[in-house]
Formats: structure tokens, C-alpha cells, sequence
């Protein structure tokens, strides 16, 4: 009987640990890194695989929603088994390196533009997202809309769709805008084109492509990469869906479209920073570049890589990629901004 119960009881605790270790990173050893994820685990752990393949360092991945993961850095507080932080947006990972939990990266060897490495070199841009306008093909021409700001204009009433003011894309878009203008011809802005839109905010950004598609609005802002996933969908109705519009890459007479960026950094109380270089090195080489645009249909920011032959097709894309390392101060400002006009 006693045996009996010491084999449950040493089952029972073969259990739990295997659960511990399962959903629970170690501290990390020299010959592993631990990294904090908001971008989905299928879209950037094949690259993990092979740094390990050429390595021999293990890549960990703990997947959650950025703000979350900055929370959990946060309360780990010294005993972060994080060595590695990457996000979706440069307004969250500015958010790291202001609650200080980041450290320097050492970007001497990145052959990447200056405009996407931190001024305080805390974080480099992984890759390029761009914030565009879907059209109805049988409702606006292409040359109707050339600027983001043309969607202040009376002719759009009711007719944009975008998602709600708590997305961080349209946080970043609204900063950059105070950027280019400043605050008071920005707000102005902003709220011309919230009186202008169709409903009330609310979907994803497919949900935005689906409603131009249905004519529950004319145009939609959305990011680039979604239109895409829509095109190449093995759903028929989605692929039926983004067919019915078209995409427009703005401001290409003056300032470039508005771009945001995946990003990494390395967490500040990490201990395995010669391996944490080594993998943001890698993931910044030409080939991991080329496979995160083929994967995930983002613009790659080092220079030398080549995009999908879609991305390639649609030309040079002037970007207004010289605001990046401001987005994230004026998020705050740009929250209030869309809070004061009424942008739910």
C-alpha cells in the first residue's frame, strides 16, 4: 500500500515538473536563449530552428500580446529568464525601453539604415510594415486619394472604415502625424476624418478589407501585409474578398507612406548578451530577411534582401521612415488626440 502510494505521489510529481518546464522557461544556460514574443510563434520560429541548426544555441519562445510580455518583464524584475524581447510596433517597444527594460545593443556589425535602430541603439527594426488605403475598385479611383490627409475632405463622408483608436498601428499612424504637421493642424486632421467614417470602429484590419468589399465603406486604412494574406488565402471567400480592392501606398509626392516596424531588443537583465548579438545578428542577415518577408509579406529592413515578387511588383515605396525613432514618444499625445475627437 505504501509503495502503491509513493508511485502516485512520484507520478503525480512527474507531472508538475513536466508542466513547469513545459509553460515556464529556465533561466537561461550558455547554449540557450529565452526569448518574449509578440509576434505568433509559426511566423518566426522556423528562423529559431535553423539559428539553432548553425549554432547550436536553443531558441525558447514565450508567445503573448506585447503589453502583456512588457508587464511580465516587469514583475520578473531581476529574475527575467528573458533574453530577448520582440514586438510588433515601435510605440510598444519604445514602451520597454522607457520602463527600462532594455539594454544596449551593440549595432557596429547591422547592416541596416540608421532610421531603424533606437538613437539610444536599445532596439533594431526586424521588419517593415506599411500603413496603407484599401479601395473599392468600382467605387474610387486610385488617383482619388493620394494623401492620408485627403480623407479629412467633405467627399468622404461616410465612407472609412479603420479600426478602433485602441490599435496601436492607428496610435502610431495619429503620432506620426503630429510629427509631420504638429498637434494642432493634426488634430484638425484627425477629427475631419473621424467625422467622415462609415461606422462606428471596431474588426481587424481584414474585417476593414472585408467591409469595402461588402460597400459597407469605400476605403479602409490597413496594413499592407493583410491585404496580401487575403489575396494568397486558401479560403476562397477571402481570396474573393481582397479581388473586389485594391491597394494605395500614400504621400508619395512628399513625405513617403507612413511605416511601422516589428522590432527586437535585448531584455535588461539578461546574462547571455554575446548570444543574444548572435541572434539578432542572424535574424538581420539577407537570408533570414528574404524568408520573414516571404512568411509573413513584410518589407525587409536590410537593404540587400529581396521581398516576395508581389511586394517587388508594386515598385519603390517612398516611406516616411524618418519619424520611427519618434513614434513612441508622441504616443501618449496621440491617444489624447483621438480621445478629444471622438475616435472610439
Amino acid at each position: 500500500m505504501q509503495n502503491t502510494c509513493f508511485f502516485r505521489n512520484y507520478k503525480a510529481l512527474q507531472v508538475i515538473l513536466v508542466l513547469i518546464f513545459t509553460f515556464s522557461p529556465a533561466i537561461s544556460s550558455a547554449s540557450e536563449l529565452n526569448v518574449y514574443s509578440g509576434r505568433k510563434a509559426k511566423l518566426i520560429k522556423p528562423l529559431f530552428d535553423r539559428f539553432h541548426e548553425e549554432t547550436g544555441i536553443k531558441v525558447n519562445i514565450v508567445t503573448a500580446k506585447s503589453d502583456a510580455l512588457i508587464k511580465r518583464i516587469e514583475a520578473e524584475g531581476e529574475s527575467s529568464p528573458a533574453d530577448i524581447f520582440i514586438t510588433v510596433d515601435a510605440g510598444r517597444i519604445d514602451r520597454a525601453k522607457k520602463m527600462n527594460l532594455l539594454q544596449n545593443i551593440d549595432t557596429s556589425s547591422m547592416n541596416i539604415p540608421e532610421n531603424y535602430i533606437d538613437k539610444d541603439k536599445k532596439w533594431v527594426g526586424l521588419s517593415k510594415r506599411i500603413r496603407t488605403i484599401i479601395y473599392s475598385k468600382n467605387n474610387v479611383s486610385k488617383n482619388d486619394i493620394t494623401m492620408i490627409e485627403d480623407l479629412s475632405k467633405g467627399n468622404w463622408k461616410g465612407r472609412i472604415c479603420v479600426r478602433s483608436s485602441n490599435n496601436i498601428y492607428n496610435q502610431s499612424l495619429v503620432a506620426s502625424l503630429i510629427i509631420n504637421h504638429g498637434e494642432k493642424k493634426a488634430e484638425k486632421i484627425i477629427k475631419d476624418i473621424v467625422n467622415n467614417f462609415a461606422r462606428k470602429p471596431s474588426g481587424n484590419d481584414r474585417a476593414q478589407i472585408t467591409a469595402v468589399a461588402k460597400n459597407e465603406c469605400d476605403v479602409a486604412i490597413v496594413n499592407h501585409y493583410y491585404y496580401i494574406m487575403m489575396l494568397n488565402s486558401k479560403d476562397k471567400e477571402k481570396r474573393k474578398i481582397a479581388q473586389q480592392v485594391d491597394i494605395s501606398f500614400l504621400n508619395q509626392n512628399d513625405r513617403g507612406a507612413h511605416v511601422n516596424i516589428s522590432a527586437i531588443g535585448i531584455a535588461k537583465y539578461s546574462k547571455n548578451i554575446s548570444n543574444a548579438h548572435k541572434l539578432i545578428t542572424f535574424l538581420l542577415s539577407k537570408e533570414s530577411q528574404e524568408w520573414y518577408a516571404k512568411v509573413n509579406n513584410e518589407y525587409p529592413v536590410y537593404e540587400n534582401a529581396d521581398a516576395t515578387d508581389l511586394l517587388n511588383s508594386w515598385g519603390k515605396i517612398k516611406l516616411d521612415d524618418r519619424v520611427i525613432n519618434k513614434l513612441g514618444d508622441l504616443n501618449t499625445n496621440a491617444v489624447k488626440l483621438m480621445d478629444r475627437v471622438g475616435w472610439q
